[in-house]
């Protein structure tokens, strides 16, 4: 994933039993193939080596056995997305998820990350180096700089041409840490920022406080919450973990509000996945609400929305589709704006690449895979394409191609037609 290792099979280590871990026999599965058709990279290349059930083998010699994993084997486990289509196509209802997760802990205590990449972390991890940096991004942007960069070759030597075209202004101004309902107040909620869409998807939060505060409820920002943890979950940081779970649950605990609400739906499968075992996580899992659920069962009969004759197509994340399994939501939401034409994405089933840091760490997959999302996009030819997850929605939006249309969240749809 984000390390580098492995140059050689002969570099891999041995992994030894005793991890606790259950790893399905051979024998355990039911050979039914419903996993390889949902699997996106099976669709790009093909072969066995990236089925599901050959990670799962390369799985049990990392977390059991004590074989050699040889640099193929983790080119194949590594290809993997985590879009967790094989999780909702299994009839024995494997937890693949974890167990890759387990298996990426295990091998990032064998590699070393370089520069740039232990940035990347600090960057999720340090909201006061985000503050630091932010004006910085900003000046490389609307300098010209970044022109002047991306023509000197800098940055193919460097390893950052996809991580500079997924880069966008940032928003430099701090956000409020209460937003008031603009009529009858009928409760309190509070809203999780994460790390990055705070600068970078402001747009999506104003929709959210806009909407929430026009059904009623008064907003709250908490200052000290932090990232949910996902990026280090999938990526073998998982020593990272805990402190983001302690300093998220303390925070918001500590509130008084009715429901915790998130708007991208990859924090959101994050957030849902705390572990629930002592009674601040229990209380933080009851209160927490994806931002289209709440809205549904919450919106006034009294709120109605301007008309908006546009067709809709409506991308479904994976960590909404095969996590949450809440897509459902935004085609009610939308359905409230009256004459907006809505239709589900074609292949919403596979992944749009983006998966996380999958963007960054396998360009060509994920643009393989991009690519037959934009496809899919100019086969029904919408004039809006939405996206409940930031990530789905800023890999989308930065291709270069015939097919390309502008993405959105449905909220700022919703809070438009206010």
């Amino acid at each position: 994933m984000l390390f580098e290792c492995f140059e050689s099979e002969d570099a891999c280590p041995e992994f030894s039993n005793g991890s606790g871990h259950y790893i399905p026999d051979v024998a355990d599965c039911l050979r039914c193939g419903l996993c390889v058709g949902q699997c996106p990279t099976y669709k790009l290349y093909q072969v066995n080596e990236e089925m599901p059930r050959a990670r799962i083998r390369t799985i049990e010699k990392i977390l059991v056995g004590g074989e050699s994993v040889s640099a193929a084997e983790l080119e194949h486990l590594n290809n993997c997305l985590q879009c967790r289509a094989c999780e909702t196509a299994c009839p024995s209802r494997m937890a693949y998820s974890r167990l890759f997760d387990s298996a990426q802990a295990v091998l990032s205590e064998s590699c070393r990350n370089n520069v740039l990449t232990a940035l990347a972390f600090k960057l999720i991890e340090s909201k006061q180096l985000r503050r630091v940096l932010m004006p910085l991004i900003a000046f490389y942007i609307r300098s010209g700089l970044q022109k002047l960069v991306r023509r000197s070759g800098i940055l193919k030597m460097l390893n950052l041409v996809d991580a500079d075209a997924l880069s966008s202004l940032p928003s430099l101004s701090g956000m409020a840490e209460r937003y008031p309902a603009k009529k009858e107040t009928l409760g309190k909620v509070a809203l999780f920022t994460g790390c990055l869409t705070e600068s970078f998807d402001r747009e999506t939060l104003t929709a959210a406080i806009e909407l929430l505060n026009a059904i009623g409820y008064e907003v709250l920002v908490p200052k000290a919450q932090t990232c949910c943890g996902a990026i280090h979950q999938h990526n073998g940081k998982q020593q990272a973990v805990p402190e983001f779970i302690r300093r998220n649950q303390e925070t918001f605990n500590a509130l008084d509000f009715d429901a915790v609400i998130y708007t991208a739906t990859g924090c959101g499968a994050m957030l849902s996945d705390y572990p629930q075992i002592e009674q601040g996580g229990v209380r933080f899992r009851e209160r927490l609400w994806d931002i289209g659920d709440f809205l549904v069962q919450h919106w006034p009969d009294r709120l109605r929305l301007k008309a908006c004759y546009l067709k809709a197509a409506v991308h479904e994340p994976c960590s909404q589709r095969n996590v949450l399994k809440n897509q459902q939501s935004i085609y009610a939401l939308l359905q409230k704006i009256p004459g907006m034409d809505i239709k589900p994405l074609p292949g919403n089933d596979v992944c749009c690449g983006a998966g996380g840091a999958y963007m960054l760490t396998h360009p060509e997959n994920a643009g393989r895979l991009r690519d037959m999302k934009l496809q899919a996009i100019a086969s029904i030819a919408p004039d809006v394409v939405v996206s409940t997850n930031f990530g789905c929605t800023l890999f989308l939006n930065t291709a270069h191609s015939k097919y390309a249309i502008e993405v959105v969240h449905p909220l700022q749809l919703l809070a438009s037609a206010l």
